[in-house]
């Protein structure tokens, strides 16, 4: 007789991950033969700088990196992380207090509720957002109240419902946006730092895709807003703006209690980044700033070409102003994004994320990922035709 084992009930409350299921669709879709372009899945395509695998192949052969790392990292690298931090925000870092490598910023977040939401707290979380998110706080006993997002109002959350949210502890804010491809302005930073510090509110600013942007627009760190730092923790990725996802490795930085907090629980959970990915990562820092704009350059080529594609076939989308995502709103013959998501896969053999795999309020758009070259975008397009038609 098989033993009876009982998951958690933490365990219970969390829904399929969402890029999991999507992944199996693809993987399904593969295996009957079919050429799918997948647009579902934020994985970059193109492979890590060459500078950054020279630094690691040089770090590997170097045995004194084959034993647990430091657990605040390698101290060049949160010097590294500082100083890089300075040159593109203007903004100061200790870089002994205020720095923390991650294992990815997605293990940090997941992490970070740990450290300061007790059973019971209440988290404000925007609606869509990223499905990660949600976990932590359900992991961490906390209890989510959701902030809509709406085009109306840019997708940010309004201040006004922060403003009559009753004892929130926590809120976690992601600009630029995945899903939505919104970018916060200073006026809206601004005034969520005035009604945090108000309210004694932690701000959790995701902002992995920092250096994701077009025409110009420099995305901000909330960490820019006078008095942020008091209240505030960011956590940066080295995936996106170096093609390093699999390479796990990121950071937290910001307010000097809360980045402690933080290292508490990581101390307590894991050793540490190998030092190796952390002098590849040191490496990342010191590239030349030319090399991030090609891949800018890269990602503005594809969105354009998905956006007037779409746009010649008679759907009209608003082009993202950063991270490599397209929020579409689906085409008025689909009653929700599960089944126009489907269509695209069944009909075309195109993967896309249907929204309401990010909220409730996502419900009503897909989102599609930049990341394949653009001949496939185009191809892609073609193929649309046959479900807008």
């Amino acid at each position: 007789m098989p033993f009876n084992i009982e998951i958690s009930e933490r365990l219970k409350q969390l829904p399929p991950y969402l890029f999991v299921e999507i992944d199996k669709a693809r993987r399904a879709a593969i295996a009957e033969g079919r050429d799918v372009i997948s647009l579902g899945i934020g994985d970059p395509d193109q492979v890590t700088h060459k500078p950054i695998v020279e630094a690691m192949k040089k770090a590997v052969e170097d045995g004194a990196n084959h034993h647990y790392p430091f657990d605040a990292g390698v101290p060049q690298l949160r010097v590294e992380i500082a100083a890089w931090f300075s040159r593109r925000f203007n903004v100061q870092l200790d870089p002994a207090t205020e720095v923390y490598p991650l294992i990815g910023s997605k293990e940090g977040l997941a992490h970070f509720p740990l450290a300061v939401i007790n059973p019971g707290d209440k988290v404000l979380l925007t609606d869509p957002a990223y499905p990660a998110y949600q976990a932590a706080v359900a992991f961490a006993g906390g209890k989510i109240q959701y902030l809509p997002l709406k085009a109306s109002n840019d997708f940010l959350p309004k201040i006004a419902d922060i403003e009559a949210s009753k004892d929130p502890k926590a809120i976690i804010v992601c600009y630029p946006n995945n899903p939505t491809a919104a970018v916060a302005t200073k006026g809206f930073y601004t005034e969520l730092v005035r009604v945090c510090t108000q309210k004694n509110i932690i701000i959790v600013s995701d902002l992995a895709y920092s250096e994701v942007y077009y025409d110009g627009a420099k995305p901000l760190s909330i960490l820019e807003i006078p008095g942020a730092k008091d209240i505030a923790i960011e956590f940066h990725s080295f995936s996106k703006t170096y093609f390093m996802t699999g390479w796990r490795l990121g950071w937290a930085c910001g307010n000097a209690q809360l980045v402690a907090a933080l290292a508490k629980v990581k101390s307590n959970t894991d050793s540490g980044v190998f030092n190796a990915i952390q002098h590849a990562g040191i490496a990342a820092l010191q590239m030349d700033p030319v090399e991030i704009e090609d891949m800018r350059a890269c990602y503005q080529e594809r969105r354009d070409a998905l956006i007037n594609g779409c746009r010649s076939l008679g759907w009209k989308i608003d082009p993202p102003k950063g991270a490599y995502y397209v929020w579409a709103k689906i085409p008025s013959k689909f009653p929700d994004s599960m089944t126009c998501a489907k269509a695209f896969l069944d009909l075309a053999d195109i993967v896309v994320t249907p929204g309401v795999g990010f909220g409730k309020c996502g419900e009503g758009y897909v989102r599609m990922a930049l990341t394949v070259p653009v001949e496939r975008i185009h191809e892609a397009v073609q193929r649309m035709s046959k479900v807008l038609a």
